[in-house]
């Protein structure tokens, strides 16, 4: 993943800087345009309460809907900004991503941790169109593929759901905000920064309307989307009683405790609790519906 990252920037970059010059300086502003859009993705996560501890496993069936809108601005025949705010969902479960008969698999599956993250999105990318449009917005071409890059903030609440009964008088059920209660022991934001791009493409419906299918991933520094990166504390007493030390210490076992080859709650002090040495992604993958703004055309003055 780290790998597809870089290649899609470096792509990106000397398509941009590959751009004939005269393109742009015969693109006035009479041919350049504006449009807004509404979006409907499908979102999923790479991370570590995946099927495998590291990018690019997901699971498919954790994917959730995401809602968002656009401005995109044309500048050139091929390079247009977008600014766009969404709003969407990820979860995991290790119940339901990992086997508890793999042997790389099965302590996260005893480690029984499960979250959703509600997580809303702020963004600005470069879109370049490996279509150019030379002419106006109503002879643009049929079908236009492209590939964007760019900067996103995003904001979060992971949360974790009670699964069992529970000696810490926690209702089975209830979703409970993770940050706050420091399961590993240290502290993390929740609001971060990260990368989009992508691949995506247009097609004209009519003279206003385009529709686009777009698959945008999101590199972000932060390993605790999931509320899971590093190891357990060294005793649950050094967790808060309540919820800190359901999610940080009881949790483990899930009504399976003792598989071979993986640790209990009497045991876990101080063992690999999450996988570091990658941080967590989320993916965007579905549809834009967009609407051309059209340009106001000044007509010219006579005396």
């Amino acid at each position: 993943m780290k790998q597809f990252f870089n290649y899609t920037l470096t792509l990106l970059l000397a398509s941009l800087l590959a751009a004939p010059a005269a393109d742009a300086q015969q693109f006035t502003k009479r041919k350049q345009y504006n449009s807004v859009g509404v979006t409907l993705t499908a979102m999923n996560y790479f991370g570590d309460i995946t099927p495998k501890p590291s990018i690019p496993s997901l699971r498919f069936g954790a994917t959730r809907p995401n809602l968002g809108v656009t401005f995109t601005h044309r500048f050139t025949p091929r390079i247009s900004g977008r600014g766009g705010l969404s709003y969407g969902r990820i979860t995991g479960s290790d119940v339901k991503a990992a086997d508890q008969s793999d042997s790389d698999a099965k302590y996260r599956y005893n480690r029984n941790m499960n979250f959703r993250n509600d997580i809303a999105e702020l963004s600005a990318v470069a879109i370049f169109d490996l279509i150019p449009n030379r002419n106006n917005y109503i002879k643009r071409p049929d079908f236009v593929p492209y590939i964007f890059a760019g900067l996103a903030g995003y904001a979060g609440n992971p949360k974790g759901e009670v699964t069992d009964d529970n000696s810490q008088n926690l209702e089975k059920g209830s979703y409970i905000a993770l940050q706050p209660l420091k399961t590993e022991g240290v502290s993390y934001n929740r609001a971060g920064i990260a990368i989009p791009f992508g691949i995506g493409a247009r097609y004209k419906l009519n003279k206003s309307f385009d529709l686009g299918f777009e698959i945008g991933f999101r590199k972000t520094f932060n390993d605790y989307l999931d509320d899971v990166s590093t190891k357990y504390v060294v005793s649950k007493s050094a967790l808060n009683a309540g919820a800190a030390q359901y999610f940080g210490w009881d949790i483990t076992g899930g009504g399976t405790a003792g598989l071979d080859g993986t640790w209990l709650e009497t045991n876990q002090s101080g063992y690999q609790r999450g996988k570091d040495d990658e941080d967590d992604w989320y993916v965007q993958a579905g549809f834009t519906l967009n609407y051309i703004l059209a340009p106001r055309v000044k007509s010219p003055k006579f005396r």
